[in-house]
């Protein structure tokens, strides 16, 4: 994987500081990657499923552009 000269020296000091060989903290970095994305995709979807329930309880939150109503916060 390609990285300029100045780019490889700040990879090579965050694995450093965590104490990681070059490889490992490469690996990890992808791992973590890929945790976030399905932590974002399961917190979108738990909020998906609750926003009718939160809507309903906090209609002065709902952005005047998404009420049902078209009406605008006062």
């Amino acid at each position: 994987m390609p990285f300029t000269d100045e780019e490889l020296e700040g990879v090579r000091a965050a694995a450093a500081a965590e104490g990681k060989s070059l490889k490992q903290y490469l690996h990890d970095l992808g791992v973590r990657e890929m945790h976030r994305k399905r932590f974002i995709t399961g917190a979108a979807a738990w909020a998906d499923k609750l926003r009718t329930e939160f809507d309903e309880a906090f209609p002065e939150e709902i952005p005047p552009s998404q009420r049902r109503d078209g009406a605008a916060a006062a």
